[in-house]
């Protein structure tokens, strides 16, 4: 798509520059939504990439992912042996279902600042404890939980001129075993519902987290392994039915039902010893 009104493109941004920021302004990163329709109120661009900031940085505390980071260089992290929640990057990056040109272009930032319910790095940010760092214009810094970026369909807590720096995942969150399910109406189609389920090693706490059948994420989190009863108990307070989206791909009654079955699946599959030689 050809954004005519767009008059000035800011290939090199430095910090000082945001504090420029005006009506009119967008932040370009991969570019995959912004050049797919028509953006008429856009009169200049701001290129993250001129920040150059390395794709992702793995240190004792996690994993650090920059907000430019390509879907398809996520594909090529090398994590720690004790990161049994590994695999989960990879199942969160294939379930957006783009070509490869889509992959190597869309990043980990805008799909978390598109805010759509079945963007997966929502999904995985959230479920593996995600703290996303905002910078302010005015030179500042935020940090926000990853659960309380997304606040419904294509809404965020991002204020005018702020900016997704980087998301870090947690080594704690890191070492849980995960188990994952999704479902979308068609074999290539956007998810419209999205689990995940987490263990401790520590002390076998659980976590659940809805996404894409939702309007906004949402988590549920048990000191053990709860049973059936209590977990579809907790799922029905927590997810209200007018808090499930409604959308095209996917109704709300048939999003709960994915739901609820997804939930049980993942409990009973983290109540089984973990496989031998499995992460």
């Amino acid at each position: 798509m050809d954004l005519n009104t767009v008059t000035a493109v800011v290939a090199a941004p430095t910090r000082a520059a945001q504090a420029t920021w005006r009506p009119g302004d967008a932040w370009l990163a991969g570019g995959t939504w912004l050049f797919s329709a028509p953006q008429p109120h856009l009169r200049r661009l701001i290129d993250l990439r001129g920040f150059d900031w390395p794709p992702f940085r793995i240190d004792a505390g996690g994993l650090e992912i920059a907000a430019t980071c390509a879907l398809a260089r996520l594909g090529r992290i090398d994590p720690p042996a004790e990161w049994a929640a590994a695999p989960l990057i990879g199942q969160c990056r294939r379930a957006l279902l783009g070509s490869f040109k889509v992959w190597n272009e869309a990043t980990v930032g805008g799909n978390l600042c598109l805010s759509l319910p079945a963007g997966p790095m929502i999904s995985l940010a959230t479920a593996l404890d995600g703290v996303c760092t905002l910078w302010r214009p005015d030179g500042g810094a935020r940090q926000v939980a990853a659960l309380d970026f997304v606040t419904g369909p294509q809404r965020n807590v991002l204020a005018p001129g702020e900016l997704l720096r980087a998301v870090t995942l947690p080594a704690a969150a890191l070492r849980c075993r995960t188990a994952f399910r999704r479902i979308s109406l068609t074999p290539h189609g956007r998810s419209a519902a999205l689990l995940i389920g987490r263990r401790s090693p520590d002390d076998g706490a659980f976590t659940l987290t809805v996404t894409a059948a939702t309007v906004r994420p949402v988590r549920l989190a048990f000191p053990g392994l709860p049973g059936a009863a209590e977990l579809l108990t907790a799922l029905e307070r927590a997810v209200p039915p007018w808090l499930y989206h409604h959308d095209v791909h996917g109704a709300p009654a048939w999003r709960r039902l994915m739901t609820v079955r997804f939930a049980e699946e993942i409990r009973a599959e983290l109540a089984r010893p973990r496989e031998e030689g499995a992460r």
